[in-house]
């Protein structure tokens, strides 16, 4: 049991250390909190929400996996290296990725509320 509880002791620091070091970790959580706010007051569906939360889940997950890909790659390379940049890169793009899906998925879900609130003006 013990182990189990350092487990998550060990994987709050991985996450405070995200939220204190990683600007675009603290932009994500931004735009996360917007959804959030945003999904809140439009009163979106339970489906809507299962969606948003995911995008979230997801656009998170990846930026911290790129942040530990960064640190490791720092590590075993600490001088500059054509493949550790790629890896780099890569690991960059699939957050890019996930962020550009979740910003489409948002669109699809919040637009039309939107512009239904705008026509009512």
């Amino acid at each position: 049991m013990r182990k189990v509880l350092k487990g998550f002791v060990y994987a709050f620091n991985g996450l405070g250390y995200a939220v204190r070091t990683q600007v675009n970790f603290q932009i994500h959580l931004v735009s996360a909190l917007a959804a959030i706010c945003l999904g809140l007051y439009f009163d979106i569906s339970k489906s809507e929400w299962m969606s948003i939360c995911l995008c979230i889940g997801l656009v998170l997950i990846f930026e911290l996996l790129n942040t530990a890909l960064e640190a490791f790659v720092d590590l075993v390379s600490p001088e500059y290296n054509v493949k550790a940049g790629i890896v780099k890169d890569v690991a960059a793009a699939s957050v890019l990725v996930t962020a550009m899906l979740s910003v489409a998925i948002g669109l699809f879900i919040f637009l039309p509320k939107l512009i239904d609130l705008w026509q009512l003006r």
